[in-house]
């Protein structure tokens, strides 16, 4: 709401919250509209519904990790819980800004960008590569089989799209 002074100028206060309130409602309607566009596109919504489940899997194997890093066996000493989650963030950023460049029409860099992040959630194979199978946890086991197999299915979608929209031929 917007107040005035006695000299019927707007307040310095007034004009800050007007000017918030008007970039949230541009933000907002530019977020939900091209969120509900991406997600009601047929040739979309696969693509999007098994990007928001890597995110989720990948998310609950980096806190899993991060959180009991000195449980994983054959990880560096040098990582840091801190590291983890901002490996992750860098990486999910990766995949959002692929996301957002296929919806923007921009498909061949934004498949690009997204097949990139589907090859960094194989990459959790990696802990099998510095300790076997059986000196992982249940869960642990359970967080990276669950990362490898959603990264797994974006980048059979990923390749699918691209095939289906002549990307790859």
């Amino acid at each position: 709401m917007i107040t005035f002074a006695p000299d019927a100028t707007p307040t310095r206060v007034a004009i800050q919250d007007r000017c918030f309130t008007q970039w949230a409602n541009v933000c907002y309607t530019g977020v939900t509209s091209s969120l509900e566009t991406f997600v009601t596109r047929p040739n979309h919504r696969l693509l999007f519904l098994l990007l928001a489940c890597y995110a989720v899997a990948s998310l609950v194997h980096f806190v899993h990790n991060a959180e009991f890093l000195g449980d994983y066996p054959g990880l560096p000493a040098s990582w840091s819980r801190a590291g983890v989650y901002l490996a992750w963030i860098g990486m999910t950023a990766l995949g959002g800004v692929g996301a957002l460049l296929v919806y923007r029409g921009r498909e061949t860099i934004g498949l690009i960008l997204l097949t990139v992040y589907a090859v960094l959630g194989l990459d959790s194979l990696g802990h099998y590569v510095v300790a076997p199978l059986s000196a992982h946890s249940s869960m642990m086991n359970t967080t990276i089989l669950l990362e490898v197999g959603a990264a797994a299915l974006v980048l059979l979608e990923v390749t699918r799209y691209a095939v289906r929209s002549r990307i790859l031929r």
